[in-house]
């Protein structure tokens, strides 16, 4: 109990507290956002938008080629103040060069379109403006994660996301779809005000890698995140292609809730990623952390359950309405899938990512998604929706169980 208390305490002063609440504003910010646009906007332009947005997302993934996440990484186990800003200049300049390229290729997608959807040039344009800003935005928190200010990371968010929030609320009322645009395309640059200018100085970066392993591992943290955005949306396409449009809404609405419990294990190991890092070397250290995660979360994952299977009904009702009674069991199928996710694919893909494992990161996320595909075709004929719910946990369930054995793996080895 002790050793829980420290690993409590150790959390709150190190401001993981302040993570935790920046996240629940960035997701209560986004659910405002999409609600009034989609109440605001005509069928035709928020369909347009969901388009671009689509191709957005996939492209944001690769951001600065995973500039931002290999800074966050090895910026932490570098010990010296003057060696992190090296390191975040030699990134920043080498990953906007590559921002720019990923940028471009992004616009030009939009040809793909022309023809069939009006006005969506200008739409794809605003959007290459956001992921220049995202890269910005990216690069300033991973910074301040490496130098420990967590407090700082959480209001670089927070004003981004409640700016930008209230912003799209006023320009979208008043100029409708170029409103919201403006809004989300300028916004992310808004944490340019923390971008120290000693950091653009000429620094020789000193480097305790090669810099082939720092884009390997760039590289393999965006594919890992676009195969993570993939495996939700992977469902919802065969389950489209083996059912229906009514089958899609009904596994929606069973999936929302649980899906986004997870951002408690998140903050916490957001919080932590640095010190994670930095220690990834520390077989005691790693043992200790893992212990004393599991009896912090073991119990909020029980907790969590039971209250979801006692008041499931209210819980749908509440959120959604009763034409959705039909979810419940979805719902709790996904409910017991996301908390063992807390416990073994969340934990062990932010452990595998610390100590620098992320191309075996990316193989079990292949490997995830491949199963999906085979567990859709052997359940959805046989029990429908529930039959996809039953995939995707499963599909999650083996990823965690292969990230958890390779970390195993990775951890006996060290001395």
């Amino acid at each position: 109990m002790k050793s829980l208390l420290i690993f409590i305490s150790d959390f709150f002063k190190n401001k993981g507290h302040h993570v935790f609440f920046s996240l629940l504003i960035a997701k209560i910010c986004g659910f405002i956002g999409s609600l009034f646009i989609i109440r605001l906007l005509p069928e035709s332009e928020f369909g347009t938008i969901s388009i671009v947005a689509s191709v957005f997302f996939i492209f944001l993934a690769f951001n600065g080629l995973g500039s931002n996440q290999s800074l966050l990484r090895y910026g932490s186990i570098n010990q010296s103040l003057t060696d992190k800003r090296a390191l975040s200049t030699y990134l920043f300049r080498r990953g906007l060069f590559y921002q720019i390229f990923i940028s471009s290729l992004f616009l030009l997608t939009s040809f793909f379109y022309v023809s069939k959807y009006e006005d969506i040039l200008i739409i794809f344009l605003l959007f290459t403006v956001r992921l220049v800003g995202y890269y910005f935005l990216n690069h300033i928190q991973a910074e301040l994660r490496i130098s420990g200010n967590n407090k700082g990371f959480a209001i670089v968010s927070n004003v981004v996301n409640i700016v930008g929030v209230i912003a799209l609320l006023i320009l979208s009322y008043f100029f409708g779809i170029y409103g919201y645009l403006i809004a989300v395309a300028f916004t992310p640059f808004l944490a340019l005000l923390w971008y120290k200018k000693e950091n653009l100085n000429s620094l020789p970066p000193k480097f305790i890698f090669t810099k082939k392993e720092l884009w390997n591992f760039g590289l393999n943290a965006a594919g890992t995140a676009l195969l993570s955005d993939a495996l939700f949306s992977a469902d919802v396409l065969m389950l489209s292609f083996l059912l229906n449009e009514t089958a899609v809404a009904s596994y929606k609405v069973g999936l929302l809730i649980p899906l986004n419990i997870t951002f408690l294990a998140a903050s916490f190991m957001q919080s932590d990623y640095p010190k994670l890092a930095k220690y990834s070397k520390d077989k005691i250290f790693l043992k200790n952390y893992l212990f004393n995660y599991y009896k912090l979360f073991i119990p909020i994952a029980i907790l969590i359950f039971i209250t979801g299977l006692f008041f499931k009904v209210e819980i749908l009702d509440l959120f959604f309405s009763a034409k959705y009674a039909e979810s419940q069991m979805i719902f709790i199928i996904f409910l017991g899938a996301f908390c063992a996710n807390m416990l073994l694919r969340n934990l062990y893909g932010n452990l595998l990512s610390a100590v620098g494992m992320m191309k075996m990161n990316t193989i079990i996320s292949v490997l995830t998604l491949i199963l999906l595909v085979i567990f859709s075709f052997i359940f959805v004929s046989k029990y429908g929706v529930t039959g996809m719910a039953v995939s995707l946990s499963l599909s999650m369930f083996f990823g965690g169980i292969m990230l958890a054995f390779s970390f195993y793996l990775y951890w006996k080895d060290l001395k």
